[in-house]
């Protein structure tokens, strides 16, 4: 039977009742580890409005529970989460009937939501026999049969739509999904997982990710990586965009030349379809702090903290979980995990650290400018942050802890200690490097940053370095995408103009207004710039981060600092400078 996925995903169309206190936000398959759970299947996003949350689960649960039984999915687990606007609803689905899911979990809603308005539901025959013809074209016996025996034989198993394949890089295999072989038939011997990396937070996974891999590539190995600018395997671009999600991981972890990978994880696609794998080498959690709050049920920073978290979920039995000891959320989840942990800090005193010296576990700390890696008997390596470039002789106090969580990571990874110095000692802020990450120009003698920097806790840290180098005048440019909210921006503002800047320039994002009105983003910057003491004709708009950059470029002489905060248009502001550079 051949499996048409295009007419499956649009086979039924199951009426969710509207109202305003009960409202479906989002429905979607879960392909592997996220929020809830390890689970594969599917889940609903539900707002609440003047019911108890308590009565909207409980009514779910019996509808849910009833749908199942009756389309025989009697090994479908369920889980639920509550949080301050609404619900998270989830079953359990095997990998070939995702789709079948979400229809299972809209018809199971759609149930509950009538019991719970009055309204009358449509016929329960029907929906069951609805659900039942679509499970029936999408089920693939030969996917699961051959899922089985992966994991009977510990070999990470990764689908899509249209392909599946076994092990990783090197040792992978894939076939299309109508094309699925009997596992008599396959060839186990040349499969195996790679060693791969995971890594997430709000604040510096491209540059952990980048470093990492160049680490890898000092060690010998063929090293890939994902992030939100491509998808790199060695020296080659396999493709630019977004990749921080799992179809960019499929995409790298596919590659036959592939020997270690290292790949960027964001909230994002955690929530929307979990992770794709299940034998991770190891994962990092650089930090946790707001951002982009107040989608798939995620409204605080405790909340954002459980979703990273979703990478201990990934890790083999064996797996390294690397976590930063100076970042509160990320201490408070550490905390309750069950996985191997690795500790890093800037400070031998810090008490993750202290306890982790004294149970003889693996940690990373910061003394006398000397970062010191302890294996769990002795510090087996040793680095002063003056011979890693990116922090800037030690002024990035962030790139110091980047530096350190890749330490950690790159060990986990079995990594030699040669190579992750060479890496450390040769990886720059430059746009050939780390584009877009502190990188630092020279033109006409004043140094220029360029950052992509994009919430409060990344435009702090980045204004705080340079509050600490000397300078005679300052520049800023800074502009914001419309899908910020108005205290968004402010808060954004606040940290940008903490290096006190004697020029602010406003920029307007074309590409990036998001419902705004071009200019209205750069009217609430300039506001907060007036608030907090910048004159106001110190304050310039123009319409492009390039036509900005422009003008800060020519009025810079020699002694002044600048930081550009360009979001968009990036190239041409990198090769404006390099022009005015040379």
């Amino acid at each position: 039977m051949t499996i048409n996925i295009e007419e499956i995903e649009g086979y039924l169309d199951i009426r969710i009742p509207e109202s305003d206190k009960l409202t479906l936000e989002s429905s979607r398959r879960v392909t592997g580890p996220g929020l809830l759970w390890e689970k594969p299947g599917a889940i609903l996003d539900v707002y609440v409005k003047d019911f108890k949350k308590e009565d909207v689960i409980a009514t779910w649960l019996r509808e849910i529970n009833q749908v199942l039984q009756a389309i025989g999915w009697t090994k479908s687990e369920t889980r639920t989460r509550v949080f301050d606007t609404g619900v998270n609803l989830a079953i359990s689905a095997t990998i070939d009937l995702l789709y079948s899911a979400v229809f299972v979990v809209e018809a199971s809603w759609h149930l509950a939501a009538c019991q719970l308005l009055g309204e009358k539901p449509d016929s329960f025959d029907k929906l069951i026999a609805d659900l039942k013809d679509v499970i029936k074209k999408e089920q693939n016996p030969p996917l699961l049969a051959l899922q089985k025996e992966a994991e009977n034989r510990n070999i990470d198993v990764l689908w899509d739509d249209d392909y599946v394949s076994l092990g990783h890089g090197k040792g992978s295999l894939k076939w299309g999904i109508n094309e699925i072989p009997s596992p008599e038939c396959v060839d186990w011997k040349s499969l195996h997982n790679v060693p791969v990396a995971l890594i997430t937070g709000t604040n510096g996974k491209s540059t952990s990710v980048r470093l990492s891999s160049t680490i890898a590539a000092a060690a010998g190995f063929v090293s890939g990586a994902t992030s939100t600018d491509y998808v790199k395997l060695g020296d080659e671009i396999l493709d630019y965009g977004d990749y921080s999600g799992p179809g960019g991981a499929r995409m790298l972890l596919r590659d036959k030349r592939l020997e270690m990978a290292f790949l960027e994880v964001a909230r994002g696609g955690i929530l929307r379809r979990g992770l794709p794998l299940r034998q991770a080498s190891a994962a990092l959690v650089t930090n946790v702090a707001a951002d982009h709050l107040g989608e798939y049920g995620i409204n605080t920073v405790e909340h954002l903290a459980d979703a990273k978290f979703a990478v201990a979920r990934t890790l083999s039995k064996d797996g390294v979980l690397v976590l930063n000891a100076d970042d509160h959320y990320v201490v408070s989840n550490g905390l309750r995990s069950s996985n191997n942990l690795c500790w890093y800090s800037l400070d031998k005193k810090n008490d993750q650290i202290v306890k982790a010296r004294q149970d003889g576990k693996l940690c990373c700390w910061m003394e006398n400018r000397i970062i010191h890696y302890f294996d769990g008997s002795e510090v087996s390596l040793k680095i002063d942050v003056s011979e890693i470039p990116i922090t800037m002789n030690g002024a990035a106090q962030f790139n110091i802890h980047n530096a350190m969580g890749v330490i950690c990571l790159t060990k986990a990874m079995g990594i030699s200690n040669k190579a992750i110095i060479d890496g450390l000692t040769h990886f720059r802020s430059t746009p050939e490097d780390n584009p877009g990450r502190c990188n630092e120009f020279l033109v006409k003698g004043a140094r220029v940053f360029v950052d992509f920097a994009h919430n409060p806790h990344s435009i702090n840290a980045i204004s705080d370095m340079l509050s600490n180098l000397p300078s005679r005048r300052k520049f800023l440019l800074i502009g914001q995408a419309g899908d910020r909210s108005d205290q968004d921006i402010i808060d954004l503002t606040r940290g940008a103009i903490r290096f006190k800047p004697d020029q602010v320039v406003t920029m307007d994002m074309v590409a990036y207004l998001r419902g705004r009105e071009p200019g209205e983003a750069a009217s609430i910057i300039k506001a907060e710039c007036i608030k907090n003491g910048i004159d106001v004709s110190k304050i310039h708009h123009f319409p492009s981060p390039s036509e900005g950059a422009k003008y800060i470029i020519d009025q810079l002489e020699e002694g002044d600092l600048a930081l550009l905060l360009a979001l968009s248009e990036r190239d041409k502001v990198f090769a404006m400078l390099k022009e005015a550079g040379e």
